[in-house]
This record gives structure tokens, C-alpha cells and sequence, in this order.
């Protein structure tokens, strides 16, 4: 099989070395990656640790670095986005003004993932719409958040060849078949990104979620802990961890009003002396890097009741996105939980709508299984957050401001026009990328 070039658009990006160590080792068919990115300091700074990262590895992919975009595309088999507009400064933008007004802080879930939404969406569209004529024949997979919402503003130009990934449903997946203590076995999960829940784990015709349930050890595991087993068995399923953003959002915003900085805050103190490190140090740069990774990794969701995370089972997003490019490279089948248009999958929500539900991927792309649907108690919320992801898309597409306050008023955990209003107000006026809603 001829080699294939991988394209990393946000090349700089602090977890792209992620990316490359799941090629490093493997019978993958990357054989160059290409890191694509407008900030030059931070693409020397990750080149760096990718150099140290591959040494002594036998077939290891080459990897260019470059700021221009139509050559990074050029002759692209895959391309991985992974794009931060206005970077961890933005964020930190994101989760301030929200805070500020009493509502959730968090980077994909309310008013900050909005904010995020309207600022990447026009980056994202006209990024889709570069592939589409630079290298047409490419997959795309996009990690770039809030990623439902993204995926289904790049499949405007890019149709079924643009396919969101994330950890999240997977990662889930894994520990409840642990927990269960059964090699394998068929999942059932349903929703939209960061929405989503797992409805059912089959072994053969027989469902053993209702077991674990019911059983001391739904408490063994981090979704189990993090809402409590009661809560589960009144739901019957086990959510996504981001449903702890809506199931206790008010002792959630008291939290973060009380921490001495926003995760936001803490990432861009991280991040900003580890870029500083690996271009102004001697020594193995890789290495510096994975310990700040480690430490990163460690403390995730830690105000969310999780505490110090054990990252020790591996598997996160970087396999999966290397799982996907392998089944689609090699025709080789594979059952992965992905972003993907719904196709009637969830009949709840239109065809075109980007669900997040189990797919088979192949060499022709990734298709929705047969799904069981949405719990019964989630539909109306997931119903409400798609009109809001419409409406962000809308008005990206109009520059319609009235429309932005109107995305933001839509969403469950804001619901008032008055706190939209300002909620906009306060984003145009410290996000310049914003100056476009009139």
C-alpha cells in the first residue's frame, strides 16, 4: 500500500505529539505528516518533541512543519483538525465573561462552548471549503471543539467526509465493560457530543446493563462515582460525563466561582511555561513535555468531583482517530462511536443533523449502526441543543447578532434574553474574532 500523508491543522497544538506517538510502532499506513499551524514558535517547539519522540523508531512517518495552508493540504489523504481559534486566551475569555454573569464557565457546554462556536465556525467553514478544492479526495477528522457543532459546519463542503471524533463515549464504553468484567461486547450509546448516553452493553442477545445497575459495582468506575448510583439507576443508562455539567450545574458554577482560576486559567498558565521551556532548554523535549501532559491529564475535571485521574488505560483520542484512519486506509472494518451525520438514525432529530451514536467505518467512510435511540429523559434536552447548535450555525452564516443572542438565550442553562444580550455584549467586546455580528 502506498504511504499516505497525514495533515495536522493547529500543528502547534499541545497534544499533537499524542497524535504522532500513535503512529510511532504501528503498521500504519502515515508515512508523512505534515503540521500545519499560524504560529511559527509553537510549531518549532512541537517539532522538537517530535523529533525527540521518534528517535530510534524504526518507520517513523517524516513530519514538515509549515504556516501555509494550501501547501499543507496539498496532496492530503487525511487531515486531523484540531484547531484553537484565539487559542487558550480565548478560552479563558470563554469562561470569565460566562462566570461573570452566574452561569456555567466550561469550554464546550453553554455559554462559553457558544462563544467558542461563533468564533470557530467561520474558520472552520472556510477551512472545509480549502480542502474541498485543495485536496477533495481527503478525509477529514475533526477534533476541533465544540465538535459536533464544528463536524456538521465543515460537512457543508465536505459531506461524509468529514468525521468528528472524541474520547469521551469511548473511554466510557471501555470502563463499564470493565466494570462488568466481560472481554467484549456490543454498545448501545446515543446522543450528541459531549450529550450522549450508554443505553445498553450486549453480550450476545443478552444485556447486562441492567446487572451493573444494580450491582455495587456501578460505583467503580468514574461516571459511576461522578453521578452516583442512584442517579444511574433512576436514568437506566450511564451518561457521558459531561452531563454533570446539566444534572448539577448550580453547585457546579458555585465551584468555579469559588477556585482561584478557571481550568482555562490553569491551562494557559501550564501550557505558556512548557512552550517556553521546550524552545529556550537543552535536554530530551519530549520528555519535558510528558510530564506536563501527565500533570495535565492528572488533574482534568478535578473541580468537577473526579479528583486526581488515573490516565493509565490509554486509548484516548488519538487512537481513536488512528483506528478510523486505518479502517477507512485499509478497508478493514471497524465499530467506533463517532460524529457523523444521523442519516435516521436518531428520528428525533433531521438527517443531516450530527449525532454521535456507533458507526462501522470501512474503506468508504464511517456509517451509523442500527441505534436503539435516545433515552426517553434525554430527547427534549438534546432536541433544545441541536436548535442551538442551528441557530449558532445560522448566524455564523448570516453575521446576525440578533441571531447569536437568540443561540445563546435557546441554550437550558442560560434561558434568559436579557443575560444573552449580555453575554454577547460582553464576548464582542473582548473577542475582536466576534466583530463580524452586526
Amino acid at each position: 500500500m502506498p504511504g499516505k500523508r497525514l495533515v495536522i491543522l493547529g500543528g502547534g497544538g499541545f497534544r499533537v505529539p499524542l497524535v504522532h506517538g500513535a503512529l510511532l510502532g504501528r503498521d500504519s499506513p502515515i508515512t508523512e505528516v505534515v503540521l500545519h499551524d499560524v504560529d511559527v514558535s509553537r510549531l518549532n517547539a512541537i517539532g522538537r518533541v517530535l523529533r525527540h519522540q521518534a528517535a530510534g523508531v524504526v518507520g517513523a512517518p517524516s513530519v514538515e512543519a509549515t504556516t501555509d495552508l494550501t501547501e499543507a493540504l496539498t496532496g492530503a489523504d487525511f487531515v486531523f483538525s484540531a484547531i484553537r481559534v484565539r487559542g487558550l486566551e480565548g478560552r479563558v475569555i470563554d469562561e470569565r465573561v460566562a462566570l461573570g454573569e452566574g452561569v456555567l464557565g466550561q469550554e464546550t457546554v453553554g455559554a462559553g462552548g457558544i462563544a467558542y462556536g461563533l468564533r470557530t465556525v467561520p474558520v472552520a467553514r472556510a477551512i472545509a471549503r480549502r480542502i474541498s478544492l485543495v485536496a477533495p479526495d481527503a478525509w477529514v477528522i475533526n477534533f476541533t471543539n465544540p465538535a459536533g457543532l464544528v463536524t456538521e459546519a465543515m460537512s457543508e463542503f465536505l459531506g461524509d467526509r468529514v468525521i468528528g471524533i472524541c474520547d469521551s463515549p469511548s473511554a466510557l464504553a471501555r470502563r463499564v465493560v470493565r466494570a462488568l468484567g466481560v472481554p467484549s461486547a456490543s454498545i448501545s450509546y446515543a446522543g450528541l457530543n459531549h450529550l450522549g448516553w450508554l443505553t445498553a452493553v450486549r453480550v450476545g442477545e443478552r444485556d447486562l446493563l441492567p446487572e451493573l445497575l444494580a450491582s455495587p459495582a456501578i460505583e467503580s468506575f468514574e461516571e459511576g462515582r461522578l453521578f452516583g448510583a442512584a442517579h444511574l439507576r433512576s436514568l437506566g443508562a450511564v451518561p457521558n460525563e459531561y452531563l454533570h455539567y446539566y444534572y448539577d450545574n448550580e453547585a457546579l458554577v458555585r465551584a468555579e466561582l469559588a477556585a482561584e482560576e478557571t481550568r482555562g486559567e490553569f491551562l494557559l498558565r501550564q501550557q505558556r511555561d512548557c512552550y517556553a521551556m521546550l524552545t529556550t532548554t537543552e535536554g530530551d523535549a519530549f520528555e519535558a513535555w510528558d510530564a506536563v501532559r501527565r500533570q495535565r491529564d492528572a488533574t482534568y475535571m478535578a473541580m468537577e468531583g473526579l479528583g486526581e485521574r488515573d490516565d493509565a488505560e490509554g486509548g484516548g483520542y488519538e487512537d481513536v482517530a488512528l483506528a478510523l484512519m486505518l479502517a477507512i486506509a485499509q478497508n478493514s472494518r471497524q465499530e467506533l462511536i463517532l460524529n457523523v451525520r444521523n442519516r435516521g438514525t436518531l428520528p428525533e432529530l433531521d438527517d443531516d443533523a450530527v449525532v454521535e451514536v456507533p458507526c462501522v467505518v470501512d474503506g468508504s467512510g464511517a456509517r451509523p449502526l442500527p441505534s436503539d435511540g435516545l433515552p426517553s429523559h434525554g430527547v427534549d434536552l438534546v432536541k433544545r441543543i441541536k436548535a442551538t447548535d442551528r441557530a449558532v450555525l445560522t448566524a455564523a452564516d448570516t453575521g446576525s447578532r440578533a441571531l447569536a443572542v437568540r443561540a445563546m438565550a435557546a441554550h437550558p442553562l442560560i434561558d434568559s434574553v436579557p443575560v444573552a444580550r449580555r453575554l454577547i455584549a460582553a464576548y464582542q467586546e473582548k473577542l475582536p474574532e466576534l466583530n463580524y455580528l452586526t
